[in-house]
């Protein structure tokens, strides 16, 4: 298989993950600033993912955060999962995101978001914190000197950046700012990777990706698909509420829809799911997207899909307790005000995502018995972690390991392997290796399509990933439903 090159292989700039072997070769086609050689993403790139300190991915909790996944009953388990704390190597800074992913390929896409969006979004945020201190550097030497046209074409002739409304940055320090750049440009750059991806092929798959950074009280959110963030709050009477942060970005929604029909593509829904619109490609009933913002799917790309993040922010308070990261298979059958009183009920934090998780389950058993149980994937992140212990921790992460170490031995086996190819440039034997053992993975699972009716499917008229058989092979076989 040919070398495929992503953007940033074809343009190295300082921060961009890269292999060991093509380090010294990246070294001599760029210039690094004084003092970057011992920056936090230089040691990420040497360090492979799994043994990096604070970084979750499978089943457990820290003293921060509880994690869980299960699979349903469609196929292959779709959904993924991070927590990363000391995020950028700074100490008060965490990375919280859950991703759904749909499509043959779904479930590799969504795990490659995982290992690279976090990656990508710490050298963005590098990146751009150290030009706004270099620019405030310039701006106090030149004060006096420099009047304010002087001042206004300077600012003219810089790079462009993300619009800013003049009384967000009124309300919003300084820090959103650089973090809502950092999210664009990293969600952007991380789509045009997968486009050029050379081992899954993203053109009808694709993920969802609710993904939140925490540093200190200041919270910034960035969202693509129906994934969803709530928060669990007091309200002025001591009330426990639910807060939710982000918006489901499907295409019901007005101007979700007006940007898909300007692009040509189609929204509607079908006649026996009236509630559930979806995007269409214009001259074909095909593939039905149930969302108006995803990673990959670049079936839809030219029609109105986009992956450009809904980015909001917060700034936590005193009466804000946790925040509940999921994927739809949680949201489609829990309120808000259910999953927030059911964290807050659990007995110990460190399994508030396996206790939520297994209420859904039972929630689809009851709504929904003739249907197939939708994957789900949980992050609960605690914004004060006093009454967590260390030690019950790890006692329920080996009552977790007892009880899932199947699913979490291949969970584990099918990432650890692909961690290090983060940069696709001269990767290939690598991935290719990893293509393989996730495919014998995958053979081992078995399931059946007749187990039920799903109520909701992301895509309408392609497979989820069959085990044993190529992607494209499954798709030429899939139906159209019309």
């Amino acid at each position: 298989m040919g070398s495929c090159l992503s953007a940033e292989s074809r343009s190295p700039r300082p921060g961009t993950p890269s292999s060991p072997a093509f380090g010294v070769r990246k070294r001599k086609n760029c210039k690094k600033r004084p003092g970057f050689r011992n920056s936090s993403f230089d040691f990420r790139r040497e360090e492979p993912l799994h043994r990096i300190p604070g970084r979750l991915f499978l089943n457990g909790s820290s003293d921060i955060a509880s994690l869980f996944t299960q699979q349903g009953k469609k196929g292959t388990n779709q959904d993924a999962m991070i927590v990363w704390e000391n995020f950028g190597s700074r100490t008060d800074a965490v990375f919280c995101g859950v991703f759904d992913g749909h499509g043959p390929y779904g479930h590799m896409v969504a795990k490659r978001v995982r290992d690279s969006l976090p990656l990508k979004l710490t050298a963005h945020w590098e990146m751009n914190a150290t030009s706004e201190a270099v620019l405030k550097e310039i701006s106090l030497n030149t004060t006096g000197s420099m009047n304010s046209e002087d001042a206004s074409f300077v600012s003219a002739d810089e790079e462009p950046r993300a619009s800013v409304d003049p009384e967000d940055a009124e309300k919003h320090p300084e820090n959103f700012q650089i973090l809502k750049e950092s999210f664009l440009k990293a969600f952007k750059v991380m789509d045009g990777e997968l486009k050029v991806h050379a081992n899954f092929d993203c053109f009808c798959s694709g993920t969802t990706a609710v993904t939140l950074v925490k540093q200190g009280q200041y919270l910034v959110l960035g969202n693509v698909g129906d994934s969803r963030a709530v928060l669990g709050t007091r309200d002025k009477d001591d009330s426990l509420v639910a807060v939710q942060m982000t918006v489901d970005l499907k295409p019901n929604l007005p101007a979700e829809a007006e940007r898909i029909r300007k692009c040509k593509g189609r929204v509607f829904a079908l006649q026996d799911e009236p509630e559930v619109a979806r995007v269409w490609l214009p001259n074909n009933d095909s593939p039905g997207l149930a969302m108006a913002r995803a990673f990959g799917d670049f079936c839809l790309k030219d029609f109105g899909l986009i992956s450009v993040p809904d980015i909001s922010y917060r700034h936590l308070t005193e009466k804000d307790e946790f925040i509940v990261l999921a994927t739809d298979g949680i949201w489609d059958v829990l309120s808000n005000k259910e999953v927030v009183d059911i964290v807050a009920s659990v007995s110990s934090r460190s399994s508030a995502a396996r206790a939520l998780v297994k209420s859904a389950v039972r929630a689809w058993r009851y709504k929904y018995p003739t249907s197939k149980i939708d994957d789900c994937a949980v992050v609960c992140l605690f914004l004060e972690s006093n009454d967590l212990s260390t030690a019950s921790n790890i006692k329920d992460n080996e009552q977790l390991a007892s009880v899932d170490q199947a699913d979490n031995g291949r969970q584990k086996e099918d990432d650890l392997p692909g961690l290090t190819c983060l940069d696709r440039a001269g990767g290939n034997a690598v991935e290719d290796t990893t293509k393989q053992d996730e495919m014998q993975l995958e053979c081992g699972i078995e399931w059946s399509a007749l187990e039920g009716v799903s109520r909701v499917n992301t895509m309408l008229n392609l497979p989820r990933f069959v085990p044993g058989k190529e992607g494209k092979n499954a798709a030429g076989e899939a139906k159209t439903r019309k």
